[in-house]
C-alpha cells in the first residue's frame, strides 16, 4: 500500500500574510517528498481550487475561516466561505458543501486566531468537530500539542498535522504519513490510521508573515 506524506495546512499568495505562488509550492513539495496537501488560505478557497487544477498530486480544498471567536478550518470545500460569520453559521456552511470541520492550532495561547477553548469544548460535546489539528509546526509550546492530542483521544477525533507554511521552506515541517484515500469519508478513515511526523518551525518565520501582511495592506 502506498503511503502519502500529507501536509494538511499550507498557505499561498491568496492569504493576506503569504507571498508564495502556487507553482513554487508544487516545486517544493516535489523536492521534499510531500505528495498530498491541504491548501487552507485565510477566508478564501480560491487558491486551493486553482491548486487542485494544476498540482500533480492530491490537493484538499480547505480554508481557515475567521469567526468572532477564532478560526475554523473547512476541508473538502467547493467554494469560499466568508469570514466574520458566527461559529454555528460557519459550520453550517461547511456542512452544506459536504465539507469537514477541522480545528486548527487549538489551545495555542500565543495565537490570537486560535478558536476559543470553551467553544472547542462545546463543539466537541455537540459532535460538531470532524478533525483536530494535533501538531502545527508554528505552534511554539509542546503543551499545546499535548493538550490537542489528549483532546482528540478523549473525543475519538482523528488528528491532523500541518506545517502552516507561509513560506515555501516550511512545507513538510509537519505532515501525516497516511494511506491513500478517495474523498472525504476515506480521508477520515486514512487519517485515523496516520502517523504524525515533523518538527517545530523556528519562530522567526513569523516575521515573513508580518512583512507579507504589510505588503498586502500597501497594495
Amino acid at each position: 500500500m502506498k503511503l502519502l506524506k500529507a501536509d494538511l495546512h499550507i498557505h499561498t499568495e491568496y492569504s493576506i500574510d503569504c507571498n508564495t505562488p502556487l507553482e513554487q509550492i508544487i516545486s517544493h513539495c516535489q523536492e521534499t517528498g510531500i505528495n498530498c496537501i491541504a491548501i487552507a488560505d485565510h477566508d478564501t478557497a480560491e487558491g486551493a481550487l486553482k491548486m487542485q487544477g494544476i498540482a500533480p498530486f492530491p490537493v484538499i480544498v480547505a480554508e481557515e475561516i475567521m469567526t468572532p471567536y477564532g478560526e475554523i478550518m473547512g476541508m473538502f470545500l467547493q467554494e469560499s466561505i466568508p469570514g466574520g460569520l458566527p461559529v454555528d453559521e460557519t459550520i453550517a456552511r461547511i456542512r452544506a458543501q459536504g465539507g469537514l470541520v477541522c480545528i486548527p492550532h487549538p489551545f495555542d495561547r500565543f495565537r490570537r486566531s486560535a478558536l476559543d477553548s470553551e467553544i472547542i469544548q462545546e463543539l466537541a460535546v455537540q459532535e460538531q468537530i470532524d478533525v483536530i489539528e494535533v501538531f502545527n509546526s508554528r505552534t511554539p509550546l509542546y503543551r499545546s500539542s499535548a493538550k490537542a492530542k489528549a483532546f482528540a483521544q478523549k473525543y475519538g477525533l482523528p488528528g491532523s498535522a500541518g506545517s502552516d507554511a507561509h513560506t515555501p521552506y516550511e512545507i513538510g515541517n509537519a505532515y501525516v504519513e497516511m494511506p491513500e484515500f478517495s474523498g472525504r469519508d476515506e480521508f477520515l478513515q486514512a487519517l485515523a490510521k496516520g502517523k504524525i511526523k515533523g518538527h517545530r518551525t523556528n519562530p522567526l518565520v513569523h516575521i515573513n508573515s508580518v512583512l507579507a501582511r504589510l505588503k498586502s495592506n500597501l497594495k
